[in-house]
């Protein structure tokens, strides 16, 4: 019994050291983003996909930090009897944050981003671009594992985009979405300087 009392009193007083690296000040710079690539095959369609979104913040106060983000994403569907139908799509946008407990080894947050997006899909001789924007807000959570280094999740819980061919005659689409699933978690890895 001596011993688990020790042990658990060890494990505490270790997780309280700890819990003081880490956390966000004013004039802290950060750089953060995600990747992935998805991969699937149905029969004889194949379809590939990449991601990349750097994005770097700038706290302007203890809890208030802004920035901009990049994005690019390509595709790529394979099948037998068409051509392959490529998109790559880039986006450029900017951010503002509000942390609750910014100097906080854990640390919630909510984000408001604003972002213009140029997508071009080719089959063959065809060709289509599309040019939109959105705005997207969702809470967020940050968890230091160093005082340099933070894991990052970020729900997008309300959205709206519009989006419009470069077409003569397009419609737009308009889209409202809101969702806090698994689907809507982005994931990704902060580096404060």
């Amino acid at each position: 019994m001596k011993k688990l009392i020790l042990t658990a009193i060890a494990v505490f007083a270790l997780t309280f050291a700890n819990a003081q690296d880490g956390g966000f000040a004013k004039g802290d710079v950060f750089l953060s983003g995600s990747f992935g690539y998805n991969s699937t095959k149905t029969g004889d369609i194949k379809n590939n996909s990449f991601e990349f979104t750097p994005r770097a913040g700038f706290f302007v106060s203890d809890n208030i930090a802004v920035g901009a983000r990049l994005g690019f994403t390509t595709s790529k569907q394979e099948t037998p009897l068409t051509e392959d139908l490529k998109t790559n799509t880039f986006n450029i946008g900017g951010f503002g944050r509000y942390y609750f407990t910014p100097s906080n080894k854990f640390s919630i947050f909510g984000e408001l981003g604003l972002e213009y997006a140029s997508s071009k899909t080719e089959q063959g001789a065809g060709e289509l671009k599309i040019n939109g924007f959105g705005v997207n807000v969702g809470p967020g959570v940050s968890y230091f594992l160093s005082d340099h280094f933070a894991l990052e999740a970020f729900w997008g819980a309300l959205g709206y985009a519009t989006a419009k061919p470069d077409v003569d005659n397009a419609e737009s689409t308009d889209v409202i979405t809101f969702g806090l699933d698994l689907d809507d978690i982005n994931l990704g890895l902060v580096y404060k300087f």
